[in-house]
């Protein structure tokens, strides 16, 4: 990272924000400190590609002064990715003092404490000063397990949590109030997302390259028992063991869903043939990160996943800390660029994602109780049989005909039908 501007994340209660860090530094005789931002505003991107493209264009922030900005504003969009030593969930705090002190609670707590501390100072938050100023002992933290051993540091850590306990919430609120997202150019954003998952598929690549070199020194070895095992019948059950995850144990799955403007992350479940999501009455929770997901969950709320026998177990994990949002790609769904695709034809559609959109909105129909998805796609009218043809071509089949105008906005209004259904939290 260029100098001593540093991506942060901050997890806030609207969700997962990333933004600009400069920690001090000298100009002449005077000493600064920064976050990306302007006059009262700190400015936050729910994702990096939002904030690389920002970075990219804008030069009317406090940061612009930085010594190290011309470097940054050039860096790969994938090099602003915070790291894990500087993510910061300030939503977390009451549940890590609820906690035992023990060294990765403190750790966390102190880096917490510090960063908001210095938004505290940098953007003159009274309720942010107020609170370390008149609680100094919760610097505790910083000292390790060695603070909090006997009944003295039992003592102490109490207190720290009764601190929390009052005045964390107009902390976060004084944030919370000051972190704007300022409106990025699409085409930008595209740009930035584009490299971010390309150097992910090149570290893929470069791990599986690895990986073949290591296992080339094995081969040999491996041969002769081959040779021995080939005629022996692999046992199925051991096989699905080992394929086995917590989401496939409990029978619900997260999903994500990637909309028009918004990637979004939510649960579903299947009970017999009836699916059922995270969500109520037909309208479906959708969250904005993997994390602000798994912190709904370890809270009670009512929904219709509730009633399932195994949600309890999903929300025991997300209590403890253990919950893994793990999600498999025949799970995300990607809905840009369809309609536009269908408009040009069928050879120019990704028959999978066209797959998945319509068990996506079939799925969300039926929650809701709603038939107007099975009607639409029904190989009666010109989508469905558009949709029908794409998904399973055969030769001798008769083909749907250009244009495809009514079949491509026939498709948009499922889609806005769709994200109609979903409640972001």
């Amino acid at each position: 990272m260029a100098g001593d501007i540093i991506p942060i994340e901050l997890g806030l209660t609207a969700g997962d924000f990333s933004t600009l860090w400069a920690p001090e530094w000298r100009e002449g005789d005077d000493e600064w400190e920064a976050f990306l931002g302007h006059e009262e505003d700190l400015y936050g991107f729910p994702t990096v590609a939002e904030l690389a493209a920002f970075v990219r264009s804008d030069d009317d922030n406090d940061l612009v002064d930085h010594p190290s900005w011309p470097v940054v504003s050039a860096l790969a969009a994938y090099e602003l990715e915070p790291d894990d030593l500087h993510r910061f969930d300030l939503v977390a705090v009451p549940e890590l003092v609820a906690s035992d002190p023990e060294a990765d609670v403190l750790a966390e707590l102190q880096a917490t404490f510090d960063i908001v501390a210095s938004i505290g100072d940098v953007c003159e938050l009274r309720p942010v000063t107020s609170f370390f100023g008149t609680n100094p002992f919760v610097g505790a933290v910083g000292g390790g397990v060695e603070n909090f051993l006997g009944r003295e540091g039992g003592e102490l850590w109490d207190r720290i949590g009764a601190a929390v306990a009052k005045h964390w919430d107009d902390v976060l609120d004084a944030v919370d109030s000051i972190v704007t997202s300022p409106d990025v150019d699409a085409a930008a954003v595209s740009v930035a997302e584009a490299e971010i998952t390309a150097a992910a598929e090149n570290a893929v690549d470069a791990d599986d390259a690895t990986d073949d070199i290591d296992s080339d020194s094995d081969e040999e070895d491996e041969d002769d028992e081959d040779d021995e095992d080939e005629n022996v019948d692999r046992d199925p059950i051991a096989a699905a063991a080992a394929e086995e995850t917590f989401w496939t144990t409990v029978g619900i799955d997260p999903i994500r869903i990637i909309t028009s403007d918004d990637t979004v992350y939510t649960l579903r479940c299947y009970l017999g043939d009836k699916p059922v999501f995270l969500g109520r009455g037909g309208a479906i929770s959708v969250f904005g990160s993997e994390r602000s997901l798994a912190r709904y969950l370890a809270d009670d709320h009512d929904h219709d996943l509730a009633q399932v026998s195994t949600y309890s177990d999903i929300q025991t994990a997300a209590i403890d800390g253990s919950l893994d949002i793990e999600i498999t790609d025949d799970n995300v769904y990607v809905l840009p660029g369809l309609a536009d695709d269908l408009a040009e034809g069928p050879t120019a559609v990704d028959a999978d994602q066209l797959d998945l959109a319509v068990e996506l909105f079939t799925d969300a129909a039926e929650f809701a109780g709603d038939n107007s998805v099975e009607e639409a796609l029904a190989t009666s009218t010109p989508l469905g049989w558009y949709v029908s043809y794409t998904l399973e071509p055969s030769q001798g089949r008769l083909a749907p005909s250009a244009p495809f105008a009514v079949e491509a906005e026939a498709w948009r209004d499922l889609e806005r039908e769709f994200e109609s259904r979903l409640r972001k939290k």
